[in-house]
């Protein structure tokens, strides 16, 4: 893959839903960067889901993709919702949907300020058009936390297989994103959701169950849940 141009490389192919595209053998990975270049169409991006990588790279870098070691996993026995966010569902603080605003969920995640990132986001347009037609061909799904009326919250992720992708969240409000995540996690659990992989470990992601497993365990997770475009377990 070229890795000269910034973002999707316009010279490489378009891959449908059904294309698949090999990445390098799992053994001869020595970096959390596995490849440079491609571009975001969606057998691309499900090739990508399927081996264990997903994009992540700045504004003005090739797309990278990525595959975290250490890898951040939450198991349905091991979801943590503190005494306060059940609270937070008792009281009715926020209406939580599924899929009834993914353009607004991603937008509303690239919009959010983050740490480190200066103002910027990682979720550029072409990622936003990209997620949003995988969220049309029932790849992505959202999960929405509204107060009021308005969007407070939300986040999404791929469902494959019978393994959740999360990919980002934001809140508007305080504990919104948490609480349409929480929700979202619980509905995927009862219907059997072997696990959420979350990416990258982080204090918070550990604070609801989250846990660091070696990446090399995570791909032998991943091929033992028969992670495929070919398998899907629902649609919520």
């Amino acid at each position: 893959m070229s890795d000269y141009h910034p973002g999707p490389d316009p010279d490489f192919p378009y891959l449908s839903e059904r294309d698949y595209f090999p990445f390098s053998d799992p053994k001869t990975w020595d970096d959390d960067i596995i490849a440079i270049g491609g571009n975001l169409s969606p057998g691309m991006l499900l090739s990508a889901y399927e081996q264990g990588i997903f994009p992540w790279y700045g504004p003005d870098d090739p797309i990278l993709w990525q595959s975290p070691d250490p890898r951040c996993l939450i198991f349905p026995d091991k979801l943590h919702i503190s005494s306060s966010m059940q609270k937070i569902y008792k009281n009715r603080v926020f209406d939580i949907t599924l899929d009834e605003d993914f353009r607004g969920v991603i937008r509303g995640c690239a919009e959010t300020a983050r740490p480190g990132q200066e103002g910027g986001t990682w979720i550029s347009n072409d990622i936003i058009e990209a997620y949003t037609e995988l969220n049309r061909l029932g790849w992505v799904h959202s999960a929405e936390a509204w107060q009021d009326g308005h969007l407070a919250g939300g986040c999404y992720g791929v469902l494959m297989g019978n393994v959740f992708i999360g990919e980002s969240m934001f809140s508007r409000k305080s504990n919104a994103s948490k609480a349409a995540f929480l929700y979202l996690a619980q509905w995927l659990f009862r219907n059997n959701l072997a696990f959420i992989d979350c990416q990258v470990p982080t204090k918070h992601l550990a604070s609801l169950g989250g846990e660091a497993f070696p990446r090399k365990e995570f791909l032998t997770l991943l091929k033992k849940n028969h992670v495929s475009r070919y398998q899907t377990l629902f649609s919520p």
